[in-house]
């Protein structure tokens, strides 16, 4: 009995080695393929696209928050203006 049980842990044991090489060289073979390194390179440059258009979006943002700042700032000069122009014809009655 003792015997028929070695023996199957001996089979188990070399089932499982094998195994364990293939899946070392899977590994291997993974770290080494360079369909990996490009598409790691190709996530990069996509990454950097992106960050690019983000910072293109802020200063476009930016640009046209100045724009109507100074749409804002003539306007509110020309009802300045007209106040006095109100007020003072409004004296003159």
């Amino acid at each position: 009995m003792d015997e028929k049980v070695f023996n199957l842990l001996e089979i188990m044991y070399a089932g499982l080695t094998d195994k364990i090489d293939n899946l070392g060289r899977e590994l291997d073979n993974y770290k080494s393929n360079t369909a990996t390194k490009h598409d790691l390179v190709r996530l990069e440059n996509k990454m950097d696209e992106n960050h690019k258009a983000l910072y293109d979006g802020y200063k476009l943002t930016y640009e046209k928050l100045v724009s109507l700042e100074e749409k804002f700032e003539s306007m509110s000069k020309s009802v300045e203006r007209q106040d006095v122009e109100i007020s003072f014809i409004k004296s003159m009655k």
